[in-house]
């Protein structure tokens, strides 16, 4: 086991172990630092990620973003590729089960859009550490979406306090966040 692999495999215990009551309470506390931030209330076009399993809980975050007349965008894995596809959605009913089980916009030709296309990238992660390192789930997904893209886009990643760690190992293709939202605090990470 990789040393990646451990650290992303301990932190997933420790968030799983989060009572779900707790988890409710902490995702509370963590969208009302992403919704009071400028940055947030600034964008118009926000790329999130649908939550799944023991992730910080997003469907009010994005609902409540929609009814605030903000643009929402959502991944899409696209198998054949093996890349993330960005979708706009108007509402929540337009996901369904996708990708392990994953919440995903339906391919809708005339609803594709580009990551570029957002303001802002509300991402998701397994562990964390506070100079933006960032451990997905070992896919590779995301930091081959954020690669791609060819304007500075703002990416915040959202988490409970239990997937902060002390140092993620970092590799060339691997992208930094500028901030990750904690239940107890907002970190700048210096990476602009």
């Amino acid at each position: 086991m990789t040393s990646k692999d451990h650290i992303r495999s301990e932190i997933l215990k420790n968030r799983d172990a989060i009572p779900p009551q707790v988890r409710r309470a902490k995702g509370s506390a963590i969208k009302e630092r992403l919704f009071s931030l400028r940055e947030f209330k600034e964008a118009k076009k926000i790329l999130f990620y649908a939550s799944f399993k023991t992730e910080v809980e997003t469907s009010g975050m994005i609902a409540d973003s929609l009814s605030t007349g903000k643009k929402v965008m959502l991944p899409k894995v696209d198998m054949e590729s093996s890349s993330l596809k960005i979708y706009e959605i108007t509402g929540l009913e337009e996901l369904q089960a996708g990708y392990m089980g994953i919440p995903e916009p339906a391919s809708s030709p005339d609803k594709l859009r580009a990551a570029d296309d957002a303001d802002l990238v509300v991402m998701p992660g397994a562990a964390f550490d506070e100079h933006g390192g960032r451990l997905g789930y070992g896919k590779g997904y995301y930091d081959k979406m954020l690669s791609g893209m060819k304007k500075e886009t703002l990416l915040i990643a959202l988490a409970y306090e239990e997937q902060i760690t002390g140092e993620i190992p970092i590799e060339s293709h691997d992208t930094r966040v500028d901030a990750i939202i904690t239940d107890t605090r907002v970190i700048w990470t210096g990476k602009r």
